[in-house]
């Protein structure tokens, strides 16, 4: 897998620094206040145990991960549109809150994500309702003009997530660019769980590589995961008399 760096900005309580992000399209690398860290994924950056930060460098989960800050950086995002593949930015801000007081595996109390596609004088938003990539790229991809579309490992027909867990934030998809005949024909869970030892890896949702192929919008081939964007989920509307309830004042 080819690398690629991308750069932007670090701020926690200390103040702002710049921060480097590097990638192989399978793991991360960030160097921020002179210190390298590493992880599979942003809420899984690790310090160099090799070089530890002195304490009050960076506020750390009981497991040892970043947290307590805000990143911001910008991704090159290819765009297909009017049979030319064209080069589009998307702005990322990820606001990784604290330790939670009692929670189990260092969850945060907080987790924000925010993208921003500027592609072609437009700006398309994935608003406040994302918490990970796969959700965020999917409502850019639904606001994009008819017949253009995100070219990355999160539209390629050739990748899914593991049937019995989430996606995660980010870095959990698997690939089968080594066995597409085989997931093309998985129609369903079990399908796909069935081949699942024949993936190429892990890769993220932003990554892309020359097998991509644009993932079918229904039918045969679209996996586990089924197409993407996958279609909207609307809220019913409530029928009679409901109230939510009221906060005691007792």
């Amino acid at each position: 897998m080819t690398g690629e760096s991308w750069v932007g900005w670090y701020r926690d309580r200390a103040g702002t620094e710049a921060l480097t992000l590097s990638t192989d399209g399978r793991r991360l690398h960030a160097r921020i206040r002179g210190h390298e860290l590493t992880g599979e994924t942003f809420t899984g950056l690790f310090p160099d145990p090799e070089v530890p930060p002195d304490d009050g460098t960076f506020t750390l989960t009981p497991a040892g991960a970043l947290c307590g800050c805000v990143l911001e950086w910008d991704i090159p995002m290819p765009v297909y549109d009017d049979g030319t593949v064209h080069r589009a930015a998307l702005r990322c801000l990820l606001s990784l809150g604290r330790p939670a007081p009692g929670a189990p595996d260092g969850d945060l109390e907080r987790l924000h994500l925010g993208l921003a596609l500027h592609f072609d004088g437009a700006l398309f938003t994935s608003g406040h309702a994302e918490n990970d990539f796969e959700g965020a790229l999917a409502e850019i991809q639904r606001q994009l003009p008819p017949g253009s579309y995100l070219k990355s490992c999160l539209s390629c027909a050739f990748s899914d997530y593991y049937p019995a867990a989430g996606g995660g934030l980010f870095g959990g998809l698997a690939c089968f660019r080594d066995a597409k005949d085989a997931y093309r024909e998985a129609a369903d869970a079990d399908a796909v769980l069935g081949i699942w030892d024949r993936n190429s890896g892990s890769v993220q949702e932003t990554h892309r590589c020359p097998d991509f192929e644009r993932r079918p919008a229904e039918g045969p081939g679209t996996g586990h995961r089924g197409p993407f964007p996958p279609p909207r989920v609307e809220l019913l509307p409530v029928q009679g008399d409901f109230q939510p309830p009221q906060a005691s004042t007792a």
